[in-house]
C-alpha cells in the first residue's frame, strides 16, 4: 500500500491510500448533465416531469463511470426520443449543499452540472420528439424570461446564464449556484430576464407605400469588422437597435429622424445609410423602416431622453443581435438584407465573437475595437 500526502499541511503526515480514498469519498459531489435546446424563435425547450412541481431542461444523472457528454446524449434519447450527440460546452455549475432545496432525508451532497449545446431544432425535428411513458409529461419552448417562474430559482439561473454564454460566444461559463463566475455584459444587465422585444411583422425590401404612415426608424450601423451597434437597456437588459419615432421637429424626413435618434440615444455618428425597406403590421396601417450604414464614431455614452438613462452600447454579430428579439421567421429577411447592404458597403461579414461593450468615445475611422 503506497503512501499519499494529507492534504491537511497542518496534521503534517502521510495519509494511506485507503484513508485518502475515504476522505476524498467523503466529500464527493453528484455529477449531472443538462441539454439546453432553442427553437428557431429563440425559445428554451423545457420538461414538464411527474415528480417535481418543476420544469427542467432535458438531462439528468450522470452514471458511474459515465462521461457527462455521453449522459447527456443517453438522456436526449431517454427522455425526448431524440439520438444526437452534444459537443459543445455551454456551463459548468457547482451547486452548495443547500442549493437544491432537497429534503433533508435525501442527503444531498452538492452537484456539478454540465449544461450542453442542443443546437437549435427546426420543425422537423421538434415533430421526432417522442415522451417515454411516465417521467416526462408534457414538453413545450417557451421565452427565455419565463424560465424563472417555471424552473426552481438555480435552475433557471443555470439555464439563462447558459443561453447568454451561448449567444456571447465567449466560451464554457463557469457558475457558481447557477451565477457566473465572471458576468458577461448580457449577464450584467440581466439580458433574457424580461420578454425580448415580439415583431412577427412582415419584412418588405421596397419603399413603404404612401398611404403608411412612419412611426419608427431603425438602423443596423456597421463598424469595419461586420459587428453592428446593438443598445441594451441597464434595467431590464432588453435590446433595440439604434433608431427611434418621429418627431415634429424632424419634418416628416426619417433620415432627419435616424440622425436625431441615434445622437440622442447612442451618441453616435453614421455614414451615408443605405434604405433596407419596411415592416409592415397587419393591425395599424403603418410602416416601421430599417437602414443600413458605416458607423462612423461613438461619443460619450448619453443619457436617453426618453428613459432617464444611459444605454449600455455593445457590439454585436447581426446574428446575435437577433437573437435578443423575438422577430419569427420574418428576421431571416431582414438579416439577408443586411448582409445585402453590408457587401455593397465593402464591410466583411463578422466572425462570431464575444460581445464587446462600448462605455466611452471611439473613433471608428482608424479600426472597429475588438472583443476583449
Amino acid at each position: 500500500m503506497t503512501a499519499t500526502p494529507s492534504p491537511d499541511e497542518a496534521e503534517n503526515r502521510v495519509m494511506t491510500d485507503e484513508e485518502y480514498g475515504v476522505l476524498r469519498a467523503s466529500a464527493a459531489l453528484w455529477a449531472g448533465t443538462s441539454v439546453l435546446v432553442t427553437d428557431e424563435r429563440g425559445r428554451v425547450l423545457i420538461q414538464h416531469v411527474d415528480y417535481r412541481p418543476t420544469c427542467l431542461l432535458p438531462g439528468g444523472a450522470v452514471d458511474r463511470g459515465e462521461a457527462p457528454a455521453r449522459a447527456a446524449s443517453r438522456e436526449l434519447g431517454e427522455e425526448l426520443g431524440v439520438t444526437m450527440a452534444v459537443a459543445r460546452g455551454l456551463a459548468v455549475d457547482w451547486v452548495g449543499a443547500d442549493g437544491f432545496g432537497a429534503p433533508a432525508e435525501m442527503r444531498f451532497p452538492g452537484e456539478i452540472v454540465h449544461v450542453y449545446d442542443g443546437g437549435t431544432w427546426d420543425d422537423e425535428r421538434i415533430a421526432s420528439i417522442r415522451l417515454p411513458e411516465g417521467e416526462i409529461e408534457s414538453v413545450e419552448f417557451v421565452e427565455p424570461a419565463r424560465l424563472p417562474g417555471l424552473m426552481s430559482p438555480v435552475d433557471a439561473r443555470r439555464a439563462l446564464s447558459a443561453l447568454r454564454a451561448r449567444i456571447d460566444a465567449a466560451g464554457p461559463a463557469l457558475l457558481e449556484n447557477g451565477l457566473p463566475l465572471a458576468p458577461t455584459v448580457l449577464d450584467r444587465v440581466g439580458a433574457l430576464s424580461t420578454a425580448r422585444a415580439r415583431h412577427h411583422l412582415p419584412f418588405h425590401p421596397g419603399p413603404a407605400p404612401a398611404s403608411l404612415s412612419t412611426v419608427q426608424a431603425w438602423g443596423w450601423f456597421l463598424g469595419p469588422d461586420g459587428r453592428v451597434l446593438v443598445l441594451l437597456d441597464p434595467d431590464t437588459g432588453a435590446a433595440c437597435l439604434p433608431g427611434g419615432a418621429p418627431a415634429p421637429q424632424d419634418r416628416d424626413d426619417p433620415l432627419v429622424t435616424l440622425r436625431r435618434a441615434v445622437h440622442e440615444e447612442a451618441a453616435a455618428e453614421f455614414g451615408e445609410p443605405l434604405f433596407l425597406g419596411h415592416l409592415s403590421d397587419p393591425d395599424e396601417p403603418c410602416a416601421r423602416l430599417r437602414y443600413a450604414a458605416p458607423l462612423t464614431r461613438l461619443g460619450p455614452p448619453p443619457v436617453d431622453p426618453a428613459t432617464g438613462r444611459a444605454h449600455v452600447r455593445v457590439l454585436a454579430t447581426p446574428e446575435q443581435a437577433v437573437e435578443l428579439f423575438d422577430w419569427g421567421s420574418p428576421a431571416a429577411d431582414q438579416l439577408a438584407a443586411v448582409h445585402h447592404a453590408r457587401a455593397r458597403l465593402g464591410i466583411p461579414r463578422a466572425v462570431r465573437q464575444p460581445l464587446t461593450e462600448l462605455p466611452d468615445a471611439t473613433d471608428l475611422t482608424a479600426g472597429w475595437p475588438a472583443s476583449p
